[in-house]
């Protein structure tokens, strides 16, 4: 029989007794009264009790009871143990975690839904200059105020890195990540890059230095092997292979050097607003299709240029020529006789786009995703025949970068590729079409 219905027969009894005593002295209705109120003040009393109880957190057992009480008291004592234990799991969790997070060489800092600080380990208290017991609740926009912080945590777009100096010396270098996690709270992770831009500097520096130390003996080289080539209907007759090779090689190794001083200086630089200029993408696209012309005339390509001729750009004119330029040389390099070449050149709703499809051998799907990288080749025999340096499609990754744009590659082997470069819609410039070279 459960609880409450014990409970009611309790009741039943009671008021059953009270009947026959009524009966007897004639007084039932009297009888009745007194046993409610004797069975409304047990009630009463038990609730009582109960308040006390759960008013004293430190008295776990619950007290004694009878009927239905002892039931709730007893199912009450449960609830709380079985609290008690879920809190005691939940503390282990949570000091297991600031554990381990204090343990960790990176900074770290819990933000909630506000942004505001609720818990910093070690680390961010060295690499930030924060403070617990004065910096817990705050913004964390009042206490790193870096532009480049503020708009990266305003943005709300972490998927990618942030690298700025550290509040605390601006010979720090930090990259910072937020990582959305839970009920709209944040975990902000800042790692100190410092020695690694140092080494990276010091790789930028190397490299600078040994091109522009290359450059000259190069030069020097390159113009004896010419004066030297002028002679070869002389005495230099039996020379004449052996310095066109050398020849060859020696412009090759300054092409490699020039493209490496490019490269230096990209990354030295920042593309400065006050240094943009208005580029007039078709005319210079115009000039770009005859050299490719020229190029390609041997191998018979079929040449096509698709232009809005009121389509500009913002951007710095000899870079983004580099970056036409380079896209457009390798198609024609890389397209066997009678291949056919594209260039598109649009805009959509998400900006503008250069486009070069080819014809050609096409690359490999595994290679895609290094082809940006200094010095790689899909084929090194082929591109040592062609001549290419291996630093075009670097040089074009980083000067789209410094112009907010990316570089976009589709490729099928034996079909040809595609390379797209897309630029923002704010740096989009429209000309009248009066103004543009008729293509």
């Amino acid at each position: 029989m459960s609880p409450l219905s014990k409970e009611i027969w309790r009741l039943i009894v009671l008021l059953g007794l009270a009947s026959v005593i009524g009966f007897v002295i004639s007084e039932l209705l009297a009888c009745l009264l007194i046993a409610l109120a004797i069975y409304l003040g047990w009630h009463i009393y038990n609730i009582h009790r109960l308040a006390k109880w759960l008013n004293k957190p430190g008295k776990f057992h619950p007290p004694e009871g009878q009927g239905i009480w002892a039931e709730i008291f007893d199912r009450i004592y449960h609830l709380q143990k079985k609290n008690r234990n879920r809190k005691k799991k939940l503390a282990k969790y949570i000091t297991r975690f600031k554990e381990s997070t204090a343990a960790m060489p990176d900074a770290t800092v819990v933000l909630n839904q506000y942004d505001q600080i609720e818990w910093v380990n070690k680390a961010a208290q060295d690499a930030l200059g924060l403070q617990p017991s004065k910096d817990i609740g705050q913004h964390i926009s009042n206490l790193m105020r870096h532009p480049r912080f503020l708009n990266y945590l305003n943005r709300r777009d972490y998927s990618t890195p942030l690298e700025m100096p550290s509040p605390v010396s601006e010979h720090q270098q930090l990259n910072v990540r937020i990582i959305p996690y839970g009920q709209n709270q944040r975990l902000l992770i800042a790692r100190d890059v410092t020695r690694i831009k140092q080494l990276e500097q010091m790789r930028r520096d190397f490299v600078s230095n040994i091109s522009h130390e290359l450059r000259t003996p190069l030069t020097v080289i390159h113009g004896y092997l010419e004066s030297m080539q002028d002679e070869v209907d002389g005495p230099l007759d039996e020379w004449r292979d052996n310095l066109d090779m050398m020849l060859r090689q020696s412009a090759r190794m300054q092409n490699i050097v020039n493209d490496l001083l490019m490269l230096s200086r990209l990354e030295n630089e920042e593309l400065k607003p006050a240094a943009r200029e208005e580029v007039p993408v078709p005319s210079l696209l115009h000039s770009l299709r005859e050299e490719a012309q020229a190029l390609g005339n041997e191998k018979r390509h079929t040449l096509k240029l698709e232009c809005d001729p009121e389509l500009g750009l913002f951007g710095v004119h000899n870079e983004l020529y580099s970056v036409f330029s380079n896209l457009v040389f390798n198609a024609v390099r890389y397209t066997p006789d009678g291949g056919t070449i594209t260039l598109r050149w649009y805009r959509d709703d998400r900006g503008a786009h250069f486009e070069v499809q080819d014809t050609g051998i096409g690359i490999p799907p595994q290679h895609l995703p290094r082809l940006t990288e200094r010095f790689f080749r899909v084929d090194v025999g082929r591109s040592r025949e062609i001549g290419g340096t291996g630093l075009g499609l670097a040089i074009v990754k980083h000067i789209l970068e410094r112009h907010q744009a990316k570089l976009r590659i589709k490729s099928q082997v034996n079909r040809g590729s595609t390379f797209i470069c897309d630029f923002p819609a704010e740096s989009i410039v429209t000309y009248p079409q009066q103004s543009v070279i008729k293509l």
